[in-house]
């Protein structure tokens, strides 16, 4: 297990290890999603649909999406000129085409239209880092030393669960918190110790 080890701190008392989070659920199942997507192609039903109504303007999609070679710019031109939408396209390697968008209505309602582009890329990004199992688990550690009841001198080190938490899709993100969360764990450490 110490292959996943990703930093050890400098006394090497707490450890943090990255898991991969294979329980993680379908952020788009949350309620909290804001951001309507639109499936264009699931290469001929090798991936599901991302989201099953595609929202308010799946029907515009219906209308422009026939023309393989102009509907993603018509429909896009459509959204912008007649719902002042923020459209988003995404065409990953290995997942299904589709477009992600809020209304401007929407975009007023969330944050008067100041952050709604980065709203939309991070409910995007957060999905496709699900879809190709970039979903991880941070485990802190504690070094203990133990010894034995009847021959003092044998002793033995393990490494012993302080916390842990689940569900930061992204592997940067993922890596972030659980170097933050070891920091945190070695300072109340420091600080245990001088009081």
């Amino acid at each position: 297990m110490s292959d996943d080890v990703l930093a050890t701190t400098e006394d090497g008392r707490f450890r943090v290890r990255l898991v991969h989070d294979d329980h993680a659920k379908n952020p788009r199942n949350d309620r909290d999603t804001l951001v309507h997507v639109i499936t264009i192609d699931t290469h001929h039903g090798k991936y599901h649909p991302i989201d099953q109504d595609g929202g308010p303007l799946a029907a515009a999609w219906d209308f422009y999406g026939w023309n393989r070679w102009g509907g993603i710019d018509n429909f896009i031109r459509y959204a912008a000129i007649y719902h002042d939408a923020i459209v988003l396209e995404s065409n990953p390697h290995d997942g299904p085409r589709s477009l992600w968008y809020m209304t401007g209505e929407e975009a007023i309602a969330l944050d008067c239209g100041l952050l709604t582009e980065g709203y939309i890329e991070a409910e995007m990004e957060e999905y496709e880092a699900w879809a190709s199992g970039d979903v991880w688990s941070f485990v802190i550690e504690q070094r203990v030393g133990w010894t034995r009841d009847d021959d003092p001198d044998e002793s033995l080190e393990t490494w012993e669960h302080v916390d842990s938490c689940s569900g930061f899709y992204g592997g940067t993100y993922a890596r972030e918190q659980a170097r933050e969360a070891l920091a945190f764990y070695a300072a109340r450490s420091t600080n245990a110790v001088s009081a």
